[in-house]
């Protein structure tokens, strides 16, 4: 009797745990709690689909928007819009289980009404690269593929910390990173991308402005005198491409990175995608600055 007690017991904990809630907490500091792992998904943001493919649950993916283009199976997902206008009739038609939001890119009118349906919401906005490790375990959770997840996690991880190893420390290159040309934008301190620089030995050379996308003058960069100048372009891996974003450069001869021919251009979704990718991102920026480096007189 006592034996078959305790193979109850036994019994009814393990069911109990087979439907325990799930909750994580998102990166807007939210818990999202879902009575079990989410079947159908949603994804609000290009970076959110590579997130969810890499978490292992790609397959579950039934919706997402615009330049949701990694890896290729992305591409055949139904589209329910861009981060500028949602197809809101559209992904209630999906019957998602789970919506996955870029915080910072997904306008609020459309989150209110989204919030409206009822339907859990994920905010996603990793702001450093551990964050985007912690990310894909969390949504590994959520759709109960957390051994994949995990995985995935421990792989982009060892990455980052081999590349950081090799190169943190070698001689301190200053870096602007130009966003966008007209007008001239870069980035401060608070973004992924900034990390990069600093785990490739770089420095950015705006991190102290106030705003995370702020709009500076080509005389500041000027005065900032970077020795390297970065930018994103389309479909480039290579790391000695200067882009035509970088014309109005060349005749400023004095620049140090227009004397010594340090203009990279990166492939635009390796840098700026808070995705395992960036991992690839940052060691075509890390070899970037020690060409740099080899070109000090």
């Amino acid at each position: 009797m006592r034996f078959k007690l305790v193979a109850l017991s036994v019994a009814l904990f393990v069911a109990a745990q087979a439907h325990a809630a799930l909750s994580v907490i998102d990166d807007a500091g939210a818990t999202v709690t879902l009575a079990k792992p989410a079947e159908r998904v949603v994804s609000l943001a290009p970076h959110v689909t590579e997130l969810l493919f890499a978490a292992g649950s790609g397959e579950r993916v039934v919706g997402a928007v615009k330049y949701s283009d990694y890896p290729k199976e992305a591409q055949a997902i139904a589209r329910v819009g861009d981060n500028k206008a949602l197809d809101l009739e559209r992904i209630a038609a999906l019957k998602p289980d789970l919506i996955v939001v870029w915080r910072h890119g997904n306008a609020e009118r459309q989150m209110e009404r989204l919030r409206a349906l009822g339907i859990p919401i994920y905010y996603s906005a990793p702001r450093r690269l551990a964050d985007i490790a912690a990310s894909i375990d969390r949504l590994g959770v959520l759709l109960g593929t957390e051994a994949r997840a995990h995985s995935a996690a421990a792989v982009f991880t060892r990455d980052i910390d081999r590349l950081r190893a090799q190169y943190a420390s070698r001689p301190a290159v200053g870096v602007f990173y130009q966003v966008w040309d007209d007008p001239l934008m870069t980035l401060n301190r608070e973004n992924v991308f900034s990390e990069v620089i600093a785990l490739c030995g770089g420095v950015n050379v705006f991190a102290a402005e106030k705003l995370r996308v702020p709009t500076i003058s080509a005389e500041a960069v000027l005065a900032a005198d970077p020795e390297v100048i970065v930018t994103s372009t389309v479909g480039a891996t290579a790391s000695d491409r200067a882009p035509p974003a970088f014309d109005r450069w060349k005749r400023w001869t004095s620049l140090t990175a227009v004397s010594r021919g340090n203009l990279f251009g990166i492939g635009g979704n390796l840098i700026n995608r808070a995705t395992p990718r960036i991992a690839v991102g940052a060691e075509l920026l890390c070899r970037d600055l020690e060409i740099a480096r080899g070109r000090r007189k």
